[in-house]
């Protein structure tokens, strides 16, 4: 049984290049093979991350922020108790995560812009459609509120989870600091993606809908790439890529809600 899940955009996957994950699931074919990353990225199963110190954490940056605001307006906007739950976990660990960013940031003489310089075309449209989902988000209460939000949060970290991926693989010369706080962010994301599809999923329960929403597709949940945070769960999450789902962070393609979606 397949249900459709509120159609709203949920933007804001802000990396370069890659493919969606609609098409990362499937086997790899001439047809829908990534194309190799560009100078100064690189590229783990379409998702892409600068490779460049200062790029990649300035991006980080502006996910920590984007979600740390996020949060707040869910505390704000959702009388959900899971989902004020959540949302207080995501602004006390981001909060954190991105001080240690900045710390070190600090200590490699190095000043991050809050909003990275788009990079190209794709990333220009991201951020503007980034934009338009906070935007999005302030005009609604409760319950299209939490939908809205937690569906943006599985979609976002899923790009999230690829960004670091892709980042763990072209920095191998990183410094120590930055390859420790590259294993954090891939244990730690995991946890926030699987708390944001389980609590989505006591939401779709509630109003009889299930799935995160997908742009003209469907998706089982809690999958990226063909297995559920499993990415999560044995390899470690990321910040970045590309991805057709729903975001709220930095990936690569925006995603608009509206598709169909699976009954777990």
């Amino acid at each position: 049984m397949k249900r459709t899940l509120h159609g709203v955009t949920l933007a804001a996957v802000l990396f370069t290049g890659g493919v969606s994950l609609a098409q990362s699931a499937a086997p790899a074919t001439p047809a829908t093979k990534p194309a190799p990353a560009a100078k100064g990225m690189a590229e783990f199963k379409g998702f892409m991350a600068p490779t460049d110190p200062k790029a990649f954490l300035e991006r980080v940056h502006y996910i920590n922020q984007s979600e740390i605001k996020q949060a707040e307006l869910a505390q704000k906007s959702s009388e959900n108790p899971d989902v004020k739950s959540y949302a207080q976990m995501m602004i006390d660990s981001h909060t954190a995560a991105d001080k240690q960013v900045m710390d070190f940031a600090k200590t490699q003489n190095l000043k991050l812009a809050d909003m990275p310089k788009p990079a190209n075309d794709m990333e220009k449209k991201a951020m503007a459609a980034d934009k338009a989902n906070m935007e999005k988000l302030q005009t609604l209460k409760g319950m299209p509120f939490d939908s809205c939000y937690m569906a943006n949060q599985v979609g976002a970290h899923d790009a999230a989870i690829g960004m670091v991926m892709a980042a763990k693989q072209g920095m191998t010369s990183a410094p120590a600091e930055m390859t420790t706080m590259l294993t954090q962010l891939s244990q730690e994301l995991p946890k926030h993606r699987e708390m944001a599809y389980q609590t989505l999923g006591k939401l779709d329960d509630a109003m009889g809908v299930g799935g995160a929403g997908m742009q003209g597709g469907t998706m089982n949940h809690g999958s990226m790439g063909g297995s559920t945070g499993s990415m999560g769960g044995s390899t470690g999450g990321t910040m970045g890529g590309s991805t057709g789902t729903t975001g709220g962070s930095m990936g690569g393609s925006t995603g608009t809600t509206g598709g169909t979606t699976k009954t777990k």
